[in-house]
C-alpha cells in the first residue's frame, strides 16, 4: 500500500502482484519479510490468503489449481472457472478498462489513449484479445487471479447461503459457515479500530472481519442499509458481493472498471436492492 517500511521491503524483494514465480518459493521469500504488527493488535489488508493458498497445497499434496477443481470448482459445477480462459472459451472474455484522468475529473479534453474514438474517457488496460490470462500462471494465488462468470460465481454463493452445500455436493458443514460470519477482531471490535478505517470507498465503522469477508455488526455505526450478519467483500475492478442470511440473499455486481474505487457504487447498490425488500 505504499505507506510504511515493511510495504519498501516488499517491493524490494519483488513480492507485488507481478509474480513468475511459484507459490511455494514465492511464500519462502515472503517469511524473511517483518510482520507490520504483532498478531492480533490490527487488522491490515495483506497476502495472508496468498498464505492460506500455500497452506492447501501442503496439507492436500495438490496445486492449487487442482484442489480447486477437484473439491470445489467440479462438485459445484462450475465449469467456467480457473486459472486461465480456454482457447475455446476466449471470445467469452471481457477487456479491463481504467477511467483517464479526464473521464474521472470532468475535463473537456480527456488524453489519448487505446480506445481513442470508440470511448475517449477509457484506458485499455487488458485486452479480450491479448490478455495474460489466456496462459496459465506459474503463480496460482490463494487471494486472486481466478476467472469466472456471474453463473459460477453465483452458484458458489448459493452453497455459502445453503450451508455449505448445493445439490448434491457438500463442502462445508452448516456450522462452519455459520463460524466463518462471525467477528473475528478481537473483543468484538470493528475494522476502524483494528486500523483500518477505509479501505476503497467503504467506511469500516461498524464492519467487522470474518472468515475471509467482511461482517456487518452494526448497520448504524456503519451508515449503510444492511442486515447485522450481512458479509462481504469486493474486488479490484469495482466488483462487490455480499451475502444477507436473513434477509435470504446475495447479490453479486461485476464491472471492468480499475481501481476498485472508481465510482462509490457500493454503498448505493446495497440501498436500491434494500428499499425493493417488502416482506
Amino acid at each position: 500500500m505504499n505507506q510504511n517500511v515493511v510495504d519498501e521491503d516488499y517491493r524490494a524483494r519483488g513480492l507485488d502482484q507481478n509474480k513468475a514465480t511459484r507459490l511455494a518459493d514465492w511464500v519462502d521469500e515472503l517469511a524473511a519479510v517483518p510482520l507490520l504488527c504483532q498478531p492480533g493488535t490490527e487488522w491490515h489488508y495483506s497476502v495472508a490468503t496468498d498464505v492460506l493458498g500455500r497452506l492447501v497445497e501442503i496439507w492436500s499434496g495438490q496445486s492449487l489449481a487442482d484442489f480447486f477443481e477437484q473439491e470445489i470448482f467440479g462438485p459445484l459445477g462450475m465449469v467456467d472457472t480457473g486459472f486461465c480462459v480456454p482457447a475455446d472459451q476466449i471470445h467469452r472474455f471481457s477487456s479491463l478498462y481504467r477511467p483517464t484522468s479526464g473521464a474521472v475529473m470532468g475535463a473537456k479534453s480527456p488524453p489519448v489513449n487505446p480506445l481513442k474514438d470508440r470511448d475517449p474517457g477509457l484506458l485499455l488496460l487488458d485486452s479480450m484479445t491479448t490478455s495474460p490470462y489466456f496462459q496459465a500462471p506459474t503463480f496460482q494465488s490463494g487471494g486472486g487471479g481466478l476467472v469466472s462468470t456471474m453463473g459460477d460465481y453465483c452458484r458458489f454463493c448459493q452453497m455459502l447461503m445453503n450451508g455449505g452445500g448445493l445439490d448434491k455436493a457438500r463442502l462445508l458443514s452448516p456450522k462452519t459457515i455459520e463460524y466463518m460470519r462471525l467477528n473475528q477482531l478481537p473483543n468484538g471490535a470493528d475494522l476502524a479500530a483494528m486500523g483500518q478505517a477505509v479501505w476503497s470507498e467503504t467506511n469500516y465503522e461498524g464492519i467487522g472481519f470474518g472468515i475471509g469477508w467482511a461482517v456487518v455488526i452494526d448497520p448504524v455505526k456503519a451508515n449503510i442499509v444492511a442486515s447485522v450478519g450481512e458479509h462481504h467483500w469486493g474486488g479490484a475492478a469495482s466488483t462487490f458481493f455480499w451475502l444477507d442470511p436473513k434477509e435470504d440473499l446475495f447479490v453479486v455486481f461485476l464491472t471492468q472498471l480499475l481501481p476498485s474505487s472508481t465510482y462509490p457504487l457500493r454503498r448505493e447498490l446495497r440501498a436500491q436492492v434494500y428499499q425493493t425488500l417488502l416482506d
